[in-house]
């Protein structure tokens, strides 16, 4: 019995910035932008943690 391509697992997930992307379905450039945005916030969050991190060492040097 053949497995259908709709039947078979989909492939993680890959973006490389600056990737053709003429090839993608709508459904597949939304799923990146989903998943892009995710990663944003993410890289949000740390930066900011980092920043308060580095601002309270800052301000107890400074006493």
């Amino acid at each position: 019995m053949a497995i259908d391509d709709d039947d078979r697992p989909r492939p993680k997930l890959i973006h490389q910035i600056g990737q053709d992307l003429s090839l993608l379905s709508l459904d597949d450039l939304n799923e990146r932008i989903a998943a892009l945005e995710g990663e944003i916030e993410r890289l949000k969050t740390e930066a900011a943690k980092k920043r308060a991190s580095r601002d309270a060492a800052a301000s107890f040097f400074k006493s």
